[in-house]
């Protein structure tokens, strides 16, 4: 039987990733540092039937003890959230590139035959756009005095606005954050190790992630998330700019199945591959199509007009390359898949923290 390693098994995608891994008759490790801004009650973060070490991906000894025996590694351990990572920037460039490190040093000379990192569509910055005479454009950034007077679209050469398009893999890489930087250097690290080492390495570029089981109060683990602890608790979305930036949600479990489909397809060795739905959503369409999921359509979003230092306008995925490298299809969309996320959150309950994330942000002139 194949032994796999999953670091940050017991979080949100970490969990879903070792649920589809043991349906498939793999045997499963878990290390995992239970972090309480993540997990809140570890106990309830364990998934059955895996063998679970606590401990930091960071820690070479508890890492060393993890790969013991495993044949493959998926690796999901990593701080997540871009407005954190832009003050809280020691934790994240520790946690992420240094844990990486860690894991591919304590990997050296063991018989681990791939490894699967977790990357993101942050990596990108600004997504793909082309102009309005159809032309496309390899690289776009919003300026920032026109951010400040909350002229929030991107502009071509002929002054026009830009149109957003899917975003393939081949788009040129623009680190907007600290988290962008510290997921584009996880990713390369893994993929330089791999062909030096003559270890199957991929890389899956996950967009935005949702369903049962994310960290409800924690406000920088996704916007649906984010908006459910606020709706869940009769308070008004938060949304930044104008609401009409544009996003790809994937499905948890369309991810997980991505994870173990970049495990087990050959061809995929050496790529990164972005991981989404293929479909885009404005953030305040998103809001509205959770609050009517959540019976409370009478609640409306606080447009806050303000932009968040690190973000970006638009970025929505061109799965193509899953489709073609792992046999990928997403299942779950969106609008199909929101009732079940509500009931979830209705019997989960959560603590809104979504304010207290906007004052920190404010407080270190991260918001304008």
């Amino acid at each position: 039987m194949t032994r796999i390693l999953v670091t940050g098994g017991c979080g949100f995608i970490g969990r879903h990733v070792t649920e589809e891994l043991l349906k498939a008759d793999y045997e499963v490790r878990i290390l995992d540092a239970l972090i309480d801004q993540v997990h809140g009650d570890a106990e309830a973060s364990m998934p059955e039937a895996a063998d679970i070490i606590r401990g930091n991906v960071c820690d070479r000894a508890a890492v060393t003890e993890a790969l013991d025996g495993m044949d493959g590694v998926i690796h999901l351990a990593a701080e997540v959230g871009v407005g954190q990572s832009m003050y809280e920037i020691a934790r994240y460039v520790g946690g992420n590139d240094l844990g990486t490190a860690v894991l591919l040093e304590a990997m050296i000379g063991k018989p681990i035959k791939r490894i699967v990192v977790a990357s993101s569509m942050s990596v990108y910055g600004e997504g793909r756009y082309r102009t309005s005479r159809g032309e496309r454009i390899g690289f776009a950034r919003r300026r920032s005095d026109r951010i400040k007077a909350g002229m929030w679209n991107l502009l071509g050469p002929d002054g026009n606005d830009l149109v957003p398009v899917a975003t393939d893999e081949e788009k040129p890489v623009d680190l907007a954050s600290i988290y962008a930087l510290t997921k584009f250097a996880q990713e390369r690290q893994v993929l330089i190790y791999g062909e030096a080492y003559g270890v199957d390495a991929v890389a899956l570029r996950l967009f935005n992630v949702f369903g049962a089981g994310q960290a409800l109060s924690n406000p920088y683990t996704g916007v649906l998330a984010n908006f459910a602890s606020r709706l869940a608790n009769l308070q008004p979305p938060m949304i930044f700019e104008d609401g009409e930036q544009r996003r790809d949600f994937i499905h948890v479990r369309d991810v997980a199945r991505a994870f173990r489909l970049a495990y087990e397809q050959k061809a995929a060795a050496g790529h990164v591959i972005n991981v989404g739905s293929g479909n885009s959503y404005t953030i305040a369409q998103v809001a509205s199509l959770l609050a009517e999921a959540m019976d409370v359509p009478e609640i409306v979003p606080d447009i806050m007009n303000k932009a968040r230092s690190g973000d970006i306008r638009n970025c929505f995925a061109d799965i193509s390359k899953a489709r073609e490298l792992l046999g990928f299809e997403p299942q779950f969309r969106l609008e199909h898949s929101l009732g079940p996320f509500a009931d979830w959150v209705k019997r989960a309950g959560a603590i809104d923290r979504g304010a207290e994330m906007k004052r920190q942000l404010e407080a270190r002139g991260l918001v304008s």
